[in-house]
């Protein structure tokens, strides 16, 4: 009977340590899967900022071959691994759209073509759907590092190699409130 009773035992624990392992890698997946979509989205945007660089050639040839090489200097070869190669992704993305708003204020007819209203309509869509993307990756985040931090999970998910993420944080420049006076 003894032996019955802790054979139970063993086998709950063992069913319980599987259904933890199982319930850690899903949600692990979940991250990549989330921060993999980011990476999707940011490729879009760099191939709208690469299409919207080419729309100024005709009009800014020199401006525009410049911004074609920082392009192709910036952009990373496959899909961020972890949230700091997604800020510094952003942060590269930020700075070439800056550059191409820049050069587009200085040509009106520019401004005005259709191409380049379609295209930073692309990149504004992109820039939603990276948000969109973000948002999901940190709540996929905050579930994963819960699980890694509670009892009992924490003591499997520690045994097993599973560790807290970072979360992709917000710019400074974009938690204060726009100067709208006018």
């Amino acid at each position: 009977m003894p032996f019955l009773i802790i054979l139970i035992i063993i086998v709950l624990l063992g069913l319980y340590i599987i259904s933890t392992q199982r319930q850690l890698v899903k949600i692990q997946e979940l991250c990549q899967n989330a921060l993999a979509q980011i990476g999707v989205q940011q490729t879009s945007r760099w191939d709208a900022l690469t299409q919207l660089a080419k729309a100024c050639k005709s009009y800014a040839s020199y401006e525009a071959e410049s911004l074609l090489k920082i392009i192709a200097e910036r952009r990373m070869g496959g899909p961020a691994v972890s949230a700091e190669e997604v800020q510094a992704q952003d942060a590269a993305i930020n700075s070439v759209l800056s550059r191409l708003i820049a050069v587009s204020e200085s040509y009106p007819d520019l401004k005005a073509s259709s191409i380049y209203r379609d295209t930073m309509s692309s990149i504004n869509s992109y820039e939603d759907k990276v948000r969109s993307s973000r948002m999901i990756y940190n709540d996929t985040v905050t579930k994963l590092n819960r699980l890694v931090q509670q009892f009992p999970t924490n003591l499997i998910a520690s045994m097993l190699g599973f560790q807290k993420k970072s979360y992709l944080e917000v710019e400074p420049q974009k938690t204060e409130m726009p100067d709208l006076d006018f």
